[in-house]
């Protein structure tokens, strides 16, 4: 796995799923995000609990699989999968090591807005929804919704706010003292925390159950959170 000194450097854009991400992107995930490991495993176990042979399960903004690949892994059922994602870096590393572990995904490289999702028994979203814009959020919210199956399943995770201004600043600071654990200096923090800026757009754990409930899904419950990271999972 390489390591992740994209921002050992000053930036010269906003961040981006680009070829130097993805290249580095599985450390990255392993470094940047809490208890990613544990998150991953409940997002497994609980998708597999609504699962039945030949279900659809499609993950919107897949990056290189590793969610789809453990799936895979830990079914002993035949699934149809389907990874969603519009960075063609990204999906060249996940067909990789799909190919690598013998597994049988497919891969779409496209705009989550152009490619069907009907029919769908578990969608996953891990991270993804907030880099989408505000307004085109809450449509992607009800398209997901639409496409489910009765008694299908969205999980996803997202980094998310508190409406306490000082309770937040807690929450980034311990979540930057987090980071300095594995690694990443206080240029580097500085430098992602740029490059991120009006690009990841979180929103708090009240305002993703509202999105969800006003699609039309009869609940939401939060399954896992730590500071300021959550996934949740909503049942139509």
């Amino acid at each position: 796995m390489n390591k992740d000194k994209v921002f050992e450097k000053p930036i010269v854009k906003q961040f981006e799923f680009d070829e130097e991400v993805a290249s580095v992107f599985d450390d990255m995930l392993d470094r940047s995000v809490p208890y990613y490991k544990e998150s991953l495993d409940l997002t497994i176990n609980f998708a597999l609990k609504y699962l039945e042979e030949d279900d659809k399960v499609c993950d919107l903004g897949c990056s290189t699989a590793s969610t789809l690949i453990s799936l895979a892994q830990h079914s002993n059922k035949k699934l149809n999968l389907i990874g969603i994602d519009n960075s063609h870096a990204m999906l060249q590393r996940a067909k990789r090591k799909t190919n690598a572990y013998g597994l049988d995904i497919d891969f779409i490289c496209d705009d989550i807005f152009n490619v069907s999702l009907d029919k769908s028994k578990v969608i996953i979203s891990n991270y993804t929804l907030q880099f989408i814009r505000p307004l085109q959020r809450e449509k992607l919210i009800q398209k997901i919704y639409d496409s489910l199956d009765d008694g299908g399943i969205f999980i996803f995770s997202e980094k998310v706010i508190s409406n306490d201004k000082v309770f937040n600043k807690h929450c980034i600071d311990e979540y930057y003292d987090f980071k300095k654990t594995q690694g990443y200096s206080e240029f580097e923090i500085a430098q992602k925390r740029e490059a991120l800026e009006n690009v990841l757009i979180p929103y708090s754990e009240d305002e993703n159950k509202n999105m969800i409930k006003n699609a039309g899904f009869k609940s939401c419950d939060t399954i896992f959170k730590w500071v300021n990271f959550a996934t949740f999972i909503a049942i139509k």
